[in-house]
């Protein structure tokens, strides 16, 4: 099967524009209070474009109303410095909304062309991919994660991706969650169902008989490690939702599964213990999406102490080590392990001051179930807290880590739809999401990234992507005209987590935060074909395009 597919740029659409407040000391240094994905990304952006040290510049991150990948550039940090320094004064400087859709960045648009053989048991033989991505006015599309992953759900034996970087009279993109996979997926899980089709197979049983599992090397050149593919297929399949017939005219059931790979990169954290027994965790990821709470419940965990006796902050540049960006799916997977080396070493420390109360050698010391002990003696981690004025001064951690292993993560999603035959309006009336999430830390977390990757995915498939005049200009470059989903357009989302630890973290866990927006699209698009038999080829499927594509069949 070969198809040709077609996506427009659409833009992560964050609530809160890009923002910054720059204060120019009369010294010479520069504190900058941003909304910003990354402290030490943004730093050394406003370093090399002021052409000044970067030990002279502290970023202070922002609670962030939003981001998605959009906010990892420097906008408006180095023309509020300028005018600081100008002034003498603190600048403050905000875009406006038509600014953000013009200038921060969307991401690409995309021409794709699929094809992928398989023989007449259902089995997948060969896989070809050319990815087409827009990079705006300048070189930088994500047509590399792309090609990296549009496969690699799948135990294919031969194929070719083809990914290019194209040049074009836009804005230059920028990343969004998982770049570029949405619309990749959607490209490929179509041509999978339309196999299914036509071998007259079960979707979800062809892919089941397809899955890349331990040891598999991708297309890309990839391999696996331990991957939760059919232990998310199998929870699929035995979810209600997927049991259960759906009933009614012009409704349809569409399947997809995709993979996302996770990355490590460099991440600091440090843990002082507090003489009453509580613990002060500063880390150098900003907190988009709650990891704050995860990080603690870790901290905690390894510590051996109640979670209400964590404080965890956000640091910035001036008070925590070197930390990569929040982006990447990387926090929780990369940033925890620097916690648990922090809160390791704290325990080291904190047995030899046991040892030193009781006089006993350290090595002679055991913690276990919150308490110290030795030859008789007993200190909850608390008590011994109390002791440590007196037993050399204050306790503390330090972890920094720089992952560099490569992981991945699979998602499964099933859609209805009921498809208005007179004006091609898509409604989605029932959604499930199953992911393997290797350890889950913060079920509650981990299901909000779930409902937010559904929505934006749903958006992605039906109402969002820029329009332009004939000279390139954004023609619907405002939150009206733009069109977003709202809580009308979402149904209840249901959420189902596996865990398939993942061997190469020390606590199994894999990132989760980007791959619930790779299937979306495809799914609402195999839900369209089943409920009209038609082929949508170009996003976002709007009810002029689904009524197009259903006069053709």
């Amino acid at each position: 099967v070969e198809r040709e597919f077609r996506s427009t740029m659409i833009h992560q659409a964050y609530i809160e524009p890009a923002a910054a407040t720059a204060t120019w000391s009369s010294g010479g240094t520069l504190t900058v209070h941003s909304s910003t994905q990354g402290s030490f990304t943004m730093r050394g952006q406003i370093a090399e474009l002021l052409k000044m040290p970067e030990s002279r510049i502290r970023v202070i991150p922002t609670e962030v109303g939003g981001a998605f990948g959009g906010k990892i550039n420097t906008y408006v940090e180095v023309p509020s410095a300028l005018l600081s320094r100008k002034s003498g004064r603190p600048v403050k400087t905000v875009m406006e909304r038509h600014e953000v859709f013009t200038s921060t960045g969307p991401t690409s648009g995309a021409v794709m062309r699929i094809k992928m053989a398989a023989d007449s048991g259902g089995r997948l033989v060969a896989a070809t991919a050319e990815l087409c991505y827009e990079a705006g006015a300048f070189p930088g599309s994500p047509a590399d994660s792309a090609a990296s992953n549009i496969f690699a759900v799948y135990d294919i034996p031969a194929g070719r991706i083809d990914g290019y970087d194209v040049v074009v009279n836009k804005p230059r993109t920028t990343p969004y969650r998982a770049p570029g996979l949405t619309n990749a997926v959607w490209a490929a899980e179509q041509v999978v169902d339309e196999i299914a089709t036509r071998l007259n197979m079960d979707p979800v049983a062809l892919r089941s008989a397809n899955c890349a599992k331990e040891g598999t090397k991708t297309i890309s050149g990839m391999t696996h490690k331990s991957i939760g593919c059919r232990e998310v297929l199998e929870a699929l399949q035995a979810t209600e939702h997927y049991k259960s017939a759906l009933t009614g005219p012009n409704r349809g059931r569409g399947v997809a599964v995709g993979h996302w790979g996770n990355w490590g990169a460099q991440s600091s954290a440090a843990i002082s213990v507090n003489f009453d027994g509580t613990v002060s965790l500063v880390s150098g990821s900003v907190d988009l999406t709650g990891t704050r709470t995860s990080l603690a419940m870790i901290a905690a965990d390894v510590l051996g102490i109640p979670l209400d006796s964590v404080s965890a902050i956000v640091g910035d540049t001036a008070s925590v080590g070197y930390t990569q960006v929040t982006a990447g799916s990387r926090t929780t997977t990369a940033t925890s392990r620097a916690v648990t080396i922090a809160a390791e070493e704290v325990l080291i420390q904190m047995k030899k001051r046991a040892a030193a109360v009781w006089e006993v050698p350290s090595d002679k010391v055991i913690y276990q179930d919150g308490a110290f002990q030795a030859q008789g003696h007993s200190l909850t981690f608390a008590e011994l807290a109390g002791e440590l004025e007196s037993t050399g001064g204050p306790v503390a951690g330090v972890g920094t880590i720089d992952v560099t292993d490569w992981g991945g993560v699979i998602g499964a999603h099933i859609a209805d739809v009921e498809v208005d035959p007179e004006t091609g309006k898509v409604k989605v009336i029932r959604y499930s999401v199953v992911q393997d999430v290797g350890r889950a830390i913060h079920p509650g977390q981990i299901e909000g990234q779930m409902h937010g990757g559904v929505a934006q995915g749903i958006g992605w498939a039906l109402y969002e992507g820029y329009q332009w005049d004939a000279e390139g200009h954004v023609l619907n470059a405002n939150l009206l005209d733009y069109k977003l989903p709202t809580a009308l357009d979402i149904p209840f989302i249901e959420t189902h987590i596996v865990e398939v630890p993942y061997p190469a973290h020390p606590l199994g866990i894999r990132g989760v935060g980007e791959v619930p927006i790779v299937h979306p699209a495809a799914a609402v698009a195999n839900a369209i074909h089943a409920a009209t038999g038609a082929r949508v080829t170009e996003l976002p499927m709007t009810p002029g395009r689904v009524r197009e594509a259903g006069r053709s069949v």
